[in-house]
């Protein structure tokens, strides 16, 4: 039976340590190489996409369940919960359009393979102690770093995509 989204491939870490710097720098390198990319990311604040006074927002102010925004350039849906639980990971992802797989940055409880973003410089405890989903660690100093997992340097984006292929099972083209 085939999965109702692609696969997802965690990027986590602690707040500031340069996980969307390297999600930024990822997603060329996959371009690059034939691979089409979705992101998902999960943030605790409200997300406003509008200034107040657009006519978005006022619809959603309103009462409108959702509403799409569309451009010559880009289309966004914005989804009012009103109350509602968050809806899983899962079914976020059912909505994005086709993709080799989703980096997610964020749901650090939805299980799926991980790699860490650890900058020791900026001296916060790291998760891979402790969350046993993170299957390496991409760091900017590994020497100050106490683990047996793969460590991975955080400007080495060919090795960091590969390795995220790899643990994915997607060949690379080009």
């Amino acid at each position: 039976m085939n999965s109702p989204h692609p696969p997802f491939f965690g990027i986590s870490g602690r707040s500031g340590q340069g996980k969307t710097t390297l999600i930024e720098a990822l997603l060329p390198w996959f371009r690059a190489h034939g691979l089409t990319v979705n992101v998902i990311k999960h943030s605790h604040h409200s997300i406003e996409l509008e200034p107040p006074g657009k006519d978005s927002a006022r619809f959603r102010r309103a009462g409108a369940g959702e509403v799409l925004i569309a451009s010559p350039y880009r289309y966004a849906i914005v989804h009012e919960l009103n109350d509602e639980a968050e809806p899983p990971l899962a079914t976020l992802a059912a909505r994005l359009s086709h993709a080799d797989f989703v980096i997610v940055e964020g749901f650090a409880r939805e299980a799926m393979p991980r790699l860490e973003v650890v900058r020791p410089s900026v001296s916060r405890e790291p998760l891979y102690k402790t969350d046993l989903e993170i299957l390496a660690v991409a760091t900017d100093n590994a020497t100050a770093l106490d683990t047996t997992l793969p460590v991975l340097p955080l400007n080495d984006i060919p090795r960091i995509g590969a390795f995220i292929c790899e643990t994915l099972g997607i060949a690379l083209n080009g």
